[in-house]
């Protein structure tokens, strides 16, 4: 009997070539176990901003929406690694949350929330706001695939990768509590 393999999205809040949201998200893909496959959505800047009467069927002819919305579905579990800005999550976050807030691609999906930030909180404005739209869209969030990293700058290498492990050690924590949700799924 073949097992599938099951498909990790991850999605970077930042649109940041080096960003440390990217490199967060890099790092997970290393701790991905045996079966797994871990992809990292690239089409964030490419998506329209939201208006409601593009979406259906006009909207599913833009490209980038239906790409987007494809990925989320063929994924068995999501990561979001999200900056903060001005105490909330981005906007180019934001608006690709509002393309699939009444398509359901995440309606009970497992799927993490990681903030990360330079400040002593982590981002937790950002991360409390993020959870807060994804249980409103019926997302499945494990209460360990929830993490702020506070001084991330502090904790990343000048070649992108995590240096702290305490972070190192979050971040499996999130990989299993997403791994163990989908097996029970």
């Amino acid at each position: 009997m073949e097992h599938k393999t099951h498909v990790f999205l991850g999605i970077s809040g930042s649109l940041r070539k080096k960003s440390s949201n990217t490199w967060l998200l890099s790092t997970i893909e290393g701790m991905m176990p045996a079966g797994t496959e871990f992809r990292i959505y690239q089409g964030l800047a490419s998506l329209p901003h939201f208006n409601p009467d593009l979406d259906g069927d006009e909207a599913e002819s833009h490209e980038a929406v239906h790409v987007w919305r494809e990925e989320l579905r063929e994924a068995d579990a999501i990561v979001i690694c999200t900056p903060e800005y001005a105490r909330g999550v981005p906007g180019s976050l934001k608006n690709a949350l509002d393309w699939v807030v009444s398509s359901g691609e995440f309606m009970n999906k497992p799927t993490a929330v990681i903030s990360a930030s330079p400040h002593p909180d982590g981002g937790a404005t950002a991360l409390q706001s993020l959870a807060l739209t994804l249980k409103m869209m019926s997302a499945s969030i494990p209460e360990e695939a929830s993490i702020a990293v506070p001084f991330v700058s502090k904790i990343i290498g000048p070649n992108g990768s995590v240096t702290d492990n305490k972070t190192l050690s979050s971040l499996l924590t999130l990989v299993r509590a997403l791994s163990q949700a989908i097996s029970e799924k």
